[in-house]
C-alpha cells in the first residue's frame, strides 16, 4: 500500500478532495491531507483527520500537538515537520489547485504548509487544476501550468461543464474516479513494500496486486484494442520484407489492460510469444491484413494502443515464384504505400471525447519533433516515443525508456513532454493504460 500526500487548496471543488481521503483510506493507503487557509473555509482539518485517521497539516507551527485522540496517549512533538512528511510520502497529490497555489508552485515559494511540502518532495506528483473558466485560460495560469510541467508535475486537465460561478466552460476538477486512475498510473501499479520505521527507505515491488484504483479492475467494462508485433511485406513465396521488432511492448500492454480488467482484442504480426491469457488474439501477416483486423474492431474500442511495426511500403507486385539469382549482380523492386493505420484511426474518432488513441514512435533522430509532427498529423491523444539507440529502448528488451506526448492546447501543436526512466515494460504497460484511461471523457 501507498502513502499519499494530499494537498487542499481553496476552491468549492473541496469536497471532492474528501471522497479521495476517504477512498484512498479505504483501499489500505496512508493519507495525509495538507489544507492551505483558504481550504480550511470550505472543509475543517476535523473532517480530513476523521477520514483518513492521520492529523491534517494545517500550519507551519500548530500551537497543539496534530495527533487526534489524547494526546496524553498519544505524544507527539508539538510542530510538523514538512521535510519528514516529504521524505514520507510515495505520491504527492494537489487536488483541487488553485490558481493562486499553482503560481506559488511555479514560482518555487514555500510561504505556508503546503508549498514547503511541495517544495521538499522529490518523488511523483498529481496537479488537478479547480477554477474559474477565465482564470484557467488565463496566459499567466496556462504559463504557471507549463512551468509546473517543467518541473515533474502530471497536470490533469479540468473537466467542462457549468461552474459554480455560473460560468460555462473548462475548469472544473476531474471526477474522483479519474483522479485516483491517474495517481494510479503514477504509482505504477505496484505494491510498496514496508518496514516498520516511518522513514526507512523502501523499494516498489511490481506484482499482480496493484494500488487503490487498479485493484478495483479500473479498466473493467472497457474494450481495448492493442496492435503488436511487425508486419511481413512478401516478395515472392519464399522472402519478405519486415523489421525488428518482438511484439514484447504490445503483448504487454495487451495482457495488463486484461489484468485490469478490460476486454481486450489483439491483433499481432508475427512474433514468437504465448498468447496472453484471457485476450482474444486476431493472427495478421501483412499490414493490409493489420489494417483489415484494426477496422473490425476499432468502433468498438474505448482505449486503442497502437504498438505494432506496421511496414510503410510493400512490392507492388509479388513474384508468383521464387526470384532466382541466376547471374544478377541486382534487383529492382518497386515499393507502394502501405495504409497508415493510425492514421486512419485517428480521423474516426467518437467526437464525445470517450475513445482515446495511443500511437508508437521509434526514432533515431530529432525523438521529439518527429514524435510531435506524429502527435498532431495523426490525431492522437498519446504519442509514446523511443530512440532506437537508448539502452534498454531497443527492439526485442523486456525494459523500455520512452518519452510520452499529449496535445498541450487547443491547437495540439504544443505538446506536454514528459520522460519517464526506464522500466521493466509490463510496469510501463500498467502506467500507460492507467494514464489513457484518465483521458477518456
Amino acid at each position: 500500500m501507498a502513502r499519499i500526500l494530499l494537498g487542499v487548496t481553496g476552491s468549492i471543488a473541496a469536497f471532492k478532495a474528501c471522497h479521495l481521503a476517504s477512498d484512498w483510506t479505504k483501499a489500505g493507503h496512508t493519507v495525509r491531507v495538507v489544507e492551505t487557509a483558504a481550504a480550511e473555509r470550505f472543509v475543517t482539518p476535523l473532517t480530513f483527520t476523521s477520514l483518513t485517521g492521520e492529523p491534517t497539516r494545517t500550519a507551519m507551527f500548530p500551537d497543539s500537538p496534530a495527533v487526534p485522540g489524547d494526546v496524553a496517549a498519544n505524544p507527539a512533538p508539538a510542530t510538523i515537520n514538512h521535510v519528514r512528511d516529504a521524505a514520507w510520502a510515495d505520491l504527492m497529490v494537489v487536488a483541487p489547485a488553485s490558481a493562486d497555489v499553482i503560481a506559488r508552485i511555479a514560482a518555487g515559494m514555500a510561504d505556508d504548509t503546503l508549498t514547503a511540502t511541495i517544495l521538499a518532495y522529490e518523488g511523483p506528483k498529481l496537479l488537478c487544476p479547480a477554477m474559474n473558466v477565465h482564470m484557467y485560460d488565463n496566459p499567466a495560469t496556462q504559463r504557471n501550468l507549463g512551468v509546473c510541467r517543467d518541473f515533474g508535475w502530471t497536470v490533469l486537465d479540468p473537466a467542462s461543464g457549468t461552474l459554480a460561478c455560473g460560468d460555462t466552460g473548462h475548469g472544473r476538477m476531474p471526477e474522483p474516479e479519474e483522479i485516483e486512475r491517474a495517481a494510479a498510473a503514477l504509482l505504477e501499479g505496484g505494491e510498496v513494500a514496508r518496514g516498520d520505521a516511518d522513514d526507512t527507505p523502501t523499494e516498489r515491488i511490481d506484482g499482480p496486486e496493484s494500488h487503490g484504483a487498479t485493484a478495483s479492475l479500473p479498466l473493467k467494462g472497457l474494450n481495448v484494442l492493442v496492435t503488436a508485433g511487425p508486419t511481413q511485406e512478401p516478395l515472392d513465396p519464399v522472402r519478405y520484407l519486415t523489421n525488428h521488432s518482438t511484439g514484447k511492448m504490445g503483448y504487454a500492454l495487451a495482457a495488463s489492460a486484461a489484468e485490469l480488467g478490460a476486454h481486450v482484442t489483439l491483433v499481432s504480426g508475427p512474433v514468437s510469444l504465448e498468447e496472453p491469457e484471457g485476450v482474444d488474439v486476431v493472427h495478421v501477416t501483412t499490414a493490409r491484413d493489420m489494417f483489415a483486423a484494426v477496422s473490425d474492431s476499432f468502433a468498438a474500442a474505448d482505449i486503442t494502443v497502437m504498438a505494432a511495426a506496421v511496414g510503410d511500403f510493400r512490392v507492388e507486385e509479388i513474384a508468383p515464384e521464387k526470384i532466382k539469382k541466376a547471374g544478377r549482380e541486382s534487383i529492382t523492386l518497386k515499393l507502394v504505400e502501405n495504409p497508415d493505420i493510425l492514421a486512419w484511426a485517428g480521423g474516426r474518432k467518437r467526437d464525445d471525447g470517450s475513445q482515446v488513441l495511443c500511437g508508437f514512435a521509434m526514432e533515431t533522430e530529432h525523438l521529439v519533433r518527429n514524435a510531435a509532427r506524429k502527435l498532431a498529423g495523426k490525431h492522437c491523444d498519446m504519442l509514446v516515443a523511443n530512440d532506437l539507440r537508448e539502452p534498454g529502448a531497443g527492439f526485442a528488451t523486456d525494459t523500455n525508456v520512452v518519452t510520452v506526448l499529449t496535445p498541450g492546447g487547443p491547437d495540439e501543436q504544443t505538446p506536454h513532454i514528459e520522460h519517464w526512466d526506464l522500466m521493466d515494460k509490463t510496469a510501463l504497460a500498467k502506467r500507460l493504460l492507467l494514464r489513457l484511461a484518465a483521458l477518456r471523457k
